[in-house]
């Protein structure tokens, strides 16, 4: 058995993993470069003898290269969660309708392609993945947590050996989606460290700091952004100002907040946002609550969505004259493309505007350049100074902290043999790996940045 990895190997982006065994091929996600970890989109490895592709969840960090994979001749099966499946069509449509200009009929005979090599399998369900007459692999998918029909996935070898690619893993105790729970078993364990070396703020605590940045903006006037993607974050924000609304405020509170439009400029968060509604089921238990007691966490009265291109540029050159008030959640959520470039560009130069960055901001990112407190930055080949009060609130972010990261290693009974790290800078993957070596949590500790 030999895993390769040919992505995800010294930062966070193009996750792409290549199980080999003496009974076939598995790839387990094929994900877009981003950031300074861009490169060619071309796929470097043969393609031709893998019997699967496995994908944990529908961003396209895990996905993007889809496109470029069938171009190379991949027909094999296509496995996920049937909610990541009614996801991947969304998100590649958006994105090679933005990086290739590709129009709506071609789009089209791509996504096609890729839904007619799709096999959802549900949750906890064990499925065999075979190449010709023989057994390859028998996988099942485990609710990850990290967004809507997120998965790690295990995969059992006919020779009993277990091996568990965690995928992007989500933190605990979020309201909206329930937490992971470590697998049974993992003879080798392939495991994210995004925040390998750091611990978020509390969930508990998230409401109530964006509760404080709004009622201080609210002094000041002026605008609220918050960069958010499109799958998971921006649902994870309504969900808080749903709830912010609905029991957090005292009567004078209310009256201000009411006056607060709170707007979704993103097309494709909103139709994400009705698959998240559509898939209550898999929903946490705090969220179903809320359902069960009649409210409407992702569609709340005071929540507008902002769909024609025309519409958001008028919004924009409105705010920007007006300074009125208002939460505006746009894609994308490093600030690297997307509507809230055309905020930002308008906006940041006014000390009113508060940016909210509310998840991990990626190396080469403007995301990046904003939380570092640069003072002037590039958008469009402009120059644009900086005013703008900006934020981060960690709480948010989608994925598992250390402290989440080696509790869920610590549930597997028995301690795996390997714990393979990837997709992670490389301080994160090495606070990680130390970790876990101090606690005595595997056999064998490999990083995927020193691997061949």
């Amino acid at each position: 058995m030999h895993i390769t990895h040919h992505g995800a190997k010294t930062g966070v982006t193009g996750s792409c993993h290549q199980l080999t065994t003496e009974n076939g091929k598995l790839l387990i996600d094929c994900g877009l470069f981003q950031g300074d970890e861009t490169r060619p989109l071309d796929i470097e490895f043969d393609v031709h003898d893998i019997d699967a592709l496995i994908l944990t969840h529908a961003h396209i960090d895990h996905i993007g290269r889809l496109p470029w994979l069938l171009a190379t001749g991949f027909t094999s099966p296509i496995y996920c969660t049937p909610a990541t499946a009614k996801l991947v069509p969304m998100m590649l449509d958006d994105a090679l309708r933005l990086q290739l200009g590709l129009k709506r009929k071609d789009r089209q005979r791509i996504l096609k392609l890729i839904e007619s090599l799709t096999v959802p399998v549900n949750y906890h369900t064990w499925h065999t993945v075979s190449h010709q007459r023989s057994v390859v692999a028998d996988i099942r998918f485990q609710p990850a947590g990290h967004i809507l029909g997120s998965a790690y996935v295990e995969i059992k070898l006919p020779s009993k050996e277990v091996i568990v690619f965690s995928g992007d893993l989500g933190p605990n105790n979020t309201p909206l989606l329930p937490d992971p729970t470590p697998p049974e078993r993992a003879d080798v364990l392939v495991i994210e460290s995004t925040y390998g070396d750091g611990v978020h703020e509390l969930i508990e605590h998230r409401a109530q700091r964006l509760k404080a940045l709004i009622d201080r903006s609210l002094l000041d006037g002026g605008v609220i952004l918050i960069p958010a993607f499109s799958v998971g974050r921006t649902q994870e924000l309504l969900f808080d100002i749903e709830a912010i609304l609905a029991t957090q405020l005292n009567e004078p509170e209310r009256r201000e907040w009411s006056k607060i439009p709170v707007i979704l400029d993103s097309p494709m968060a909103a139709k994400v946002t009705e698959r998240y509604r559509e898939f209550k089921n898999l929903w946490g238990k705090e969220a179903k609550t809320r359902l069960e007691a009649g409210r409407h966490p992702l569609a709340f009265e005071q929540c507008i969505t902002i769909d024609s291109h025309r519409d958001h540029q008028a919004l924009v050159n409105r705010l920007k004259q007006t300074g009125e008030a208002a939460i505006v959640v746009a894609a994308s959520g490093m600030c690297n493309g997307g509507r809230i470039l055309n905020y930002l560009k308008a906006l940041l130069p006014d000390a009113r505007t508060d940016l909210i960055l509310a998840g991990y901001q990626a190396r080469g990112t403007l995301g990046r350049q904003l939380q570092r407190g640069q003072k002037q930055v590039e958008i469009d080949h402009q120059r644009i100074d900086v005013n703008a009060h900006i934020h981060a609130i960690s709480g948010y972010s989608a994925h598992a902290d250390q402290s989440d990261l080696l509790q869920f290693i610590e549930g597997i009974p028995t301690k795996p043999k390997e714990i393979r790290i990837v997709h992670g800078d490389s301080d994160a993957q090495e606070a990680l790996a130390k970790e876990i070596e101090q606690r005595g949590l595997a056999e064998r500790v490999v990083m995927a940045k020193d691997s061949p």
